[in-house]
């Protein structure tokens, strides 16, 4: 993490995973996104052991923007842990999430940003503009109807990436592989006040999709299991009330000795 001379208010973190053509065109659209904002930001890629030159193109956007940083998994560990790479290496008190795909559009960010002033996580909603193959408009479909029943949330759209929130809503949240899925319902489910927003999808033009219909549902059900258990057991976030302590007495000066005729010294 950055020391407090350097810290950005705001930390830009892209999970990614053989994204090589889509790193540049993403640093650079960030960049242009958020050039008007008013408070500082760095873009943090997570790299989860990609196999082609994902890496050296991070490096390279490195080279063209400071404020660009990357970490790397030493083995491929999936999204929720690059996920959480990123938020455990970025000093932001702020945090936004983008997929690497290029898909959810960085010009949102700043539009969703003063909405932190209502609540405390913003995240996006792609249903009116979706723009997936339909294969992954049928998975997604299939992951909200058991995630609705078995949560009882009322998100449209929890599997968007593109997210603004605060860091403090992390408060109480763990680690744990499909996080990154759950994440809306998890910080609602703390007591923070969430909002959804229509925003903007665009298709893919580069790589390729890492998710289909069985690979979400298998893993989803299974992991639908324990965060239901718990969202039921988890500890709702106390109220705390401060005891005052009562004001020091003022110091009394020491007392002066008397000596053997009980005159003082």
């Amino acid at each position: 993490m950055r020391t407090s001379e350097t810290a950005a208010e705001l930390s830009v973190l892209v999970p990614v995973f053989n994204e090589q053509d889509n790193i540049l065109p993403m640093a650079r659209e960030v960049t242009a996104a958020l050039k008007a904002i008013e408070i500082t930001w760095e873009l943090v890629f997570i790299d989860d052991a990609s196999t082609d030159a994902t890496w050296e193109r991070i490096a390279a956007a490195g080279q063209e923007n400071p404020r660009v940083r990357g970490f790397r998994h030493a083995r491929n560990l999936g999204q929720s842990a690059a996920v959480w790479t990123g938020i455990s290496n970025s000093s932001g008190r702020l945090l936004a999430t983008l997929d690497g795909d290029l898909q959810n559009d960085p010009a949102e960010i700043p539009r969703m940003l003063p909405l932190l002033d209502e609540v405390d996580f913003v995240c996006g909603d792609r249903s009116a503009a979706r723009r997936d193959a339909w294969i992954r408009r049928v998975s997604s479909t299939v992951a909200r109807w058991f995630r609705v029943r078995a949560l009882g949330h009322g998100f449209r759209d929890t599997g968007c990436a593109l997210r603004v929130f605060k860091r403090e809503v992390l408060t109480g949240l763990f680690a744990f592989n499909g996080l990154h899925r759950f994440l809306p319902i998890l910080v609602a489910g703390g007591g923070w006040k969430t909002r959804e927003v229509p925003v903007n999808h665009r298709p893919r033009v580069a790589g390729w999709s890492k998710y289909g219909v069985w690979n979400r549902l298998g893993r989803g059900v299974y992991d639908l299991i324990g965060v239901a258990w718990f969202q039921q057991r988890r500890l709702p976030r106390a109220q705390i009330s401060t005891l005052a302590m009562p004001p020091a007495r003022p110091s009394e000066p020491p007392a002066t000795p008397n000596g053997p005729d009980g005159k003082p010294l």
